[in-house]
């Protein structure tokens, strides 16, 4: 291969490294910026946990919340993980790259040892005056010139390709040795979260055993939460089928506005912002039970598990159609946007009335933090009576 072959290589080789590397640096920005967002979360759920924690103990918002301190952490794990994934094909292109420096510039030292030696060579026979004036004609004198100049000009050439060759490889070796200190950094935080997470989930298992001793009375809160949920979802059904009659009753047509309300709440499905911060302690539909065996347990909305005085606030614009207390679910929220309604229970202030106009982040009223510790909402979407899964909208 001619040295301007090779250096064409090295340069194609250099580029496409330099390719990758930048979408690396994008992937590794990704990374980093999911790597913050699990430390926030982890903070959050840290906080929630050490409410219920230090209220009462070995309760199911206690085991909520740590359930979803493990999950952030074995997130938080994961990131970690992905960024020594990258790194490590980071280092891999390196070596590669170092290996090619390496053979390239041995060829060409090889290629400029002839050289200098074919220079030798030439030299100890006759000098340069003697080879340019010995030509038969004037055209071959020039020729001569020309040959001495360009042959001059390729080993200068030749060592400035070298040194190039061998600062771009020293450059190599010490972006590798940067690599793999950053990784020795990452493994040794992987292990520090890893001991982290088996303590959790010792944890975890420890409350869960102390749960179940507690069977009966966990059976007993169960039916009784049971009941209120039953109480709320007839309020919620009464309030829809009694608007729904109304407007059936009167012949009532739907007027342009409620038709684009709800187009408008249809349009953000999966858009709409979390009515209060914190994370899902019970998901929407059937699943079940997180201590007793056997049980079920059947959501026509979900639990959002938050900290102490938090504001709920509306997802959506929207009319207040009534706000109710009922026993053990607290004060409940019920907003109307066209055909869709959503349903907001366990509050401990509501700032809102029944009737009244509210637009989208507005404040509802302060979360209400239960005599275990627990804050948490129990949020609902509907369409007409149907109850939907939130968490497809938020």
């Amino acid at each position: 291969m001619s040295a301007s072959k090779r250096i064409f290589g090295i340069l194609l080789l250099l580029l496409l490294f330099s390719t990758s590397t930048s979408i690396a640096q994008k992937s590794k920005a990704q990374l980093q910026k999911e790597k913050q967002e699990n430390l926030r979360k982890i903070q959050e759920a840290e906080k929630i946990l050490a409410e219920t924690a230090g209220k009462k103990k070995n309760t199911l918002g206690q085991l909520n919340a740590l359930n979803q301190r493990i999950k952030t952490q074995e997130d938080l794990i994961g990131s970690i993980r992905k960024e020594i994934n990258l790194l490590n094909e980071e280092i891999e292109e390196n070596n590669q790259i170092i290996a090619s420096l390496e053979d390239d510039v041995k060829q060409l030292k090889k290629e400029y040892a002839s050289m200098v030696y074919a220079a030798h060579k030439a030299n100890s026979g006759f000098n340069k005056l003697t080879f340019i004036f010995s030509a038969k004609s004037f055209n071959q004198f020039l020729m001569r010139l020309q040959y001495m100049d360009q042959y001059g000009k390729a080993r200068k050439k030749q060592a400035e390709q070298i040194s190039k060759v061998q600062e771009t490889l020293s450059s190599q070796i010490l972006l590798i040795e940067s690599k793999m200190s950053e990784k020795n950094i990452l493994l040794a935080e992987q292990l520090e979260e890893n001991k982290s997470l088996f303590s959790l989930k010792q944890n975890q298992n420890q409350l869960v055993q102390n749960l179940q001793q507690q069977e009966k009375s966990l059976k007993q809160d169960l039916e009784e939460r049971r009941e209120a949920v039953a109480k709320l979802d007839k309020l919620i059904n009464d309030l829809i089928k009694e608007e729904l009659e109304k407007a059936r009753k009167a012949e009532k047509t739907v007027t342009d506005a409620s038709v684009k309300l709800s187009n408008e709440f249809a349009d953000n499905k999966s858009k709409l912002p979390w009515p209060v911060s914190g994370f899902v302690s019970q998901k929407f539909g059937r699943h079940n039970h997180p201590v007793l065996k056997g049980i079920v347990v059947q959501s026509t909305g979900i639990n959002i598990q938050t900290k102490e005085k938090e504001k709920v606030k509306a997802i959506f614009n929207g009319e207040v159609r009534t706000v109710a207390f009922i026993p053990l679910v607290g004060n409940t929220v019920v907003i109307n946007h066209g055909d869709y309604y959503t349903v907001y229970a366990g509050l401990k202030d509501v700032l809102v009335k029944t009737g009244q106009k509210v637009t989208t982040g507005q404040e509802l009223g302060e979360i209400l933090t239960n005599k275990d510790g627990v804050s948490e909402l129990k949020f609902e979407v509907r369409k007409s009576v149907t109850a939907l899964d939130p968490q497809q909208w938020l």
